[in-house]
């Protein structure tokens, strides 16, 4: 399963979306920065990808400095609203947070501040040029995606049975098809206010209030205080060495760190040994996920409201010790239930010719977020909060002002200082392991990053309404493979690569001559362009 990769010598942009790639190409040849291009293709996402991203979500960015070779990361996760906690939906009879609708809407989006920040600090092009193919897009309308098409017809009845989302994807009544115009003239407008007014805009500004008042008056949490009062973060990147490699990820409250502790426990084993589509291996990943999701759903949230012993879980001495478990064992899967998580996200990734390399990532959470859309804004406010647990004796409990346990996590892999490698991918709990998948195609098994991106995938986790783990592996290998791991206890799910469980992941390699290679998943509608 490949896609051409190109490969130049000056620049390269992949998204998962042809269109968002030539807008990040177009504002690199117009002498823009990477963050630049980063920042065009993230607005960009909002509009033609907008059942998985847009202004109303979070976004997390990590940034090669070229100049210092420093790595910056800026966590643009919202907060809950101040005035909520666990007993307030508890008090009205709910044992979790909804899902949907204005009361999952319940934490700030926090992108538009993550772009205005980056912006300031590594940016060149004027803000507005970098709003602009967004705004045009949603103007003048764009085609409707494969990915997008599909998803619509996942969610027929949350859209046509809500009226903005509606009047958007059914404006006939019917749901647009794959290749009709997509129209939306209220995000646009919205955009137009960002151009001229930044991060105020959406803060402080017209859109504030807008999205504040409507949110009062249709019952929801949010006020125009908590958007006032929201600020993401300059934050220190997490890593540990893996072969000779140093691998980077965003700290908590990003899941990150959990990717991080599985190269730690498969440095003890020569995994380049180990037949890469064989049970053996399956079986090896799913044990060395369950380890780390383990630590992962006892500790991690805001690290401002609860201490993550993150020195002791990234250290090598834990990873061996997790390891000597998994090997001490005969082949047979271990127990575990891992928590159900939503999985639509957006990643993307740049380098330009200054040596800058940003990889990024932007979300809703659930396909089309909340379902909500305030004030004629045509912004679908994410549903990220109804990740928080009720129950106080969780880490992740909702408490006022607080930052959800995050699944967004941009990957970037250094090798003497100098990023040699950009990965990361949709899929909720499905990111950690599908990074795991492409770098260890690359940095174990010597392949391509987009051979690497085009290997066979497994996710395992709980979906929603599953009592159990389940193993869901691509059916791209003999029957065999799932027959051995089912004889050694695993619960498996042969699926197809396209029904979108396996996510889309894009890539960029720099080898040490300094030509780039560019890779977009196959199984989405993105592109790599470079020159």
């Amino acid at each position: 399963m490949l896609n051409q990769m190109p490969v130049s010598r000056n620049a390269m942009v992949t998204t998962p979306h042809y269109i968002a790639s030539a807008v990040g190409s177009s504002i690199l040849q117009q002498g823009g920065s990477a963050v630049d291009a980063a920042i065009a293709i993230s607005a960009a996402l909002g509009v033609v990808y907008p059942h998985m991203t847009g202004l109303g979500g979070d976004a997390f960015f990590l940034v090669h400095d070229g100049q210092s070779g420093r790595i910056a990361a800026y966590n643009g996760s919202g907060r809950s609203a101040a005035g909520i906690n666990a007993d307030t939906f508890k008090s009205m009879g709910m044992s979790a947070i909804p899902q949907r609708g204005v009361l999952s809407a319940i934490t700030v989006p926090g992108m538009v501040d993550a772009w205005w920040e980056v912006w300031n600090r590594f940016g060149k092009l004027e803000w507005a040029v970098l709003l602009e193919p967004a705004a045009r897009y949603a103007e003048q309308g764009c085609p409707v995606s494969r990915n997008l098409r599909l998803w619509m017809e996942r969610d027929e009845e949350l859209i046509t049975g809500y009226a903005p989302l509606r009047r958007i994807y059914a404006p006939e009544g019917t749901l647009l098809r794959e290749g009709d115009l997509l129209l939306q003239p209220e995000l646009a407008a919205s955009i137009r206010l960002l151009q001229s007014g930044g991060r105020k805009a959406f803060y402080t500004g017209e859109l504030a209030e807008r999205i504040a008042a409507a949110m009062l008056e249709d019952g929801g949490m949010l006020t125009a205080k908590d958007f006032a009062d929201h600020r993401g973060a300059w934050v220190e990147p997490v890593s540990t060495d893996y072969r000779g490699y140093q691998v980077h990820q965003m700290p908590p409250n990003s899941q990150g760190f959990s990717m991080l502790m599985m190269l730690n426990m498969l440095e003890n084993i020569n995994l380049s040994a180990v037949a890469r589509t064989s049970p053996e291996f399956y079986h090896l990943m799913a044990e060395v996920v369950k380890k780390a999701f383990r630590d992962r759903d006892r500790y991690l949230t805001d690290p401002d409201f609860r201490k993550i012993p993150l020195e002791h879980l990234l250290s090598k001495a834990y990873g061996n010790e997790l390891w000597n478990e998994i090997h001490a064992a005969p082949p047979s899967a271990q127990p575990f239930i891992s928590q159900t998580m939503g999985q639509d996200t957006a990643y993307a990734a740049v380098v330009d010719g200054d040596g800058h390399a940003v990889s990024f990532i932007q979300s809703l959470y659930f396909d089309f977020g909340s379902a909500y859309v305030p004030g004629g804004t045509g912004i679908i406010m994410q549903n990220r909060g109804s990740f928080f647990s009720l129950d106080p004796k969780d880490a992740n409990v909702l408490e006022p002002g607080k930052r959800s346990f995050h699944t967004l996590m941009p990957g970037m892999v250094t090798r003497n200082g100098k990023p040699c490698l950009l990965v990361g991918t949709q899929g909720g709990e499905g990111q950690p392991q599908t990074q795991l998948s492409v770098l260890t195609g690359v940095l174990d098994y010597g392949l391509t990053v987009q051979e690497a991106i085009g290997l066979p995938r497994w996710v395992y986790g709980r979906t929603w309404g599953e009592d159990g783990d389940t193993m869901r592996v691509e059916n791209r290998f003999h029957d065999d493979v799932c027959d051995t791991l089912a004889r050694w206890g695993h619960q498996v799910e042969a699926v197809s690569p396209w029904d979108g469980i396996m996510g889309q992941s894009q890539g960029i390699a720099i080898s040490e001559d300094g030509m780039i290679s560019g890779a977009a998943d196959p199984r989405g509608d993105g592109m790599a362009i470079g020159w």
